[in-house]
């Protein structure tokens, strides 16, 4: 046999051992011929193997249940942006999707609508408001808007060793379909470059930066499930965001205002920020 048959023959009998006819043995084939063929493709080496093989292991080290860096590694190599893609919705006139990112927690506290999310995150006030919808116009009353966001620092609450919960919660949209609640105003930060992610970025010259944005995972009968991002205009780092999930349609112009009353009444001695972004989803098929 040739040095190619002898590679060839390898792969074929992993890719026969699964022999299942099942959702998984065709995942498990597919994988096995791509990264059979990526290693053919860049002659990889025992030590180029081995060091891989360090990488993941230190990568499962130092996931945990408030850290999940295999999600950020997805993040980087653009795989969460293309599996969004694949998933998204064929409607042209709902909202985009992005990425979901390593750090939403489940069992985020509720607010009414016109409430607080920041509970003390460091930042300028932000109030955030719109509407939901469905692609034909429809208001959709009582969907559930779990949102979370970075303060002014760049941390997300959950990367504090103090177990504190801030810059999170979710509501529920009224009777119209509205929404409003206050936050902090967005900022630009690093993902977590301590870890392997990090190192792989440095190594190949990549900075770990994201431009300012806010999350949002909006959930409604009858609807799609929508996780996605709103986006600052004007951000530096629109262009180059480290996990590729910016997308034309979720960049919205903050205004920026000077202390006086806010839209709920409120009077603010300090200035303060505003967002609307009115949200469009996709029914079930």
């Amino acid at each position: 046999m040739t040095q190619d048959e002898r590679e060839q023959a390898v792969t074929d009998e992993v890719v026969a051992s699964f022999g299942h006819d099942d959702r998984l043995a065709e995942v498990m084939r597919s994988l096995t011929r791509h990264l059979h063929a990526f290693a053919r493709d860049v002659r990889l080496t025992q030590d180029e193997w081995m060091r891989g093989i360090e990488f993941l292991t230190r990568t499962g080290h130092i996931t945990d249940d408030r850290r999940q860096e295999f999600i950020l590694l997805s993040d980087v190599l653009g795989l969460s942006m293309l599996t969004v893609g694949i998933n998204a919705a064929p409607e042209p006139d709902a909202t985009e999707s992005t990425v979901f990112g390593p750090f939403f927690v489940e069992g985020a506290p509720g607010i009414e609508l016109g409430g607080d999310i920041a509970v003390g995150a460091k930042g300028t006030p932000c109030w955030v408001s719109g509407a939901v919808r469905s692609t034909t116009g429809e208001a959709v009353p009582g969907a559930r808007i779990e949102v979370w966001e970075a303060d002014d620092d760049g941390f997300y609450d959950v990367q504090y060793s103090d177990a504190r919960t801030a810059g999170r919660g979710w509501l529920t949209s009224g009777d119209e379909g509205e929404y409003r609640f206050w936050s902090v105003r967005p900022s630009c930060y690093g993902i977590p470059d301590d870890g392997p992610v990090g190192e792989l970025l440095a190594a190949t010259g990549r900075h770990p930066m994201r431009p300012a944005h806010l999350h949002f995972m909006v959930t409604a009968p009858g609807y799609r499930t929508l996780i996605t991002h709103v986006f600052v205009a004007g951000d530096e780092y629109l262009a180059s965001d480290a996990v590729f999930g910016v997308k034309d349609s979720l960049v919205v112009d903050v205004a920026d205002h000077a202390p006086g009353t806010a839209p709920d009444g409120r009077e603010l001695t300090e200035p303060w920020a505003s967002i609307e972004f009115d949200i469009v989803l996709a029914k079930e098929k």
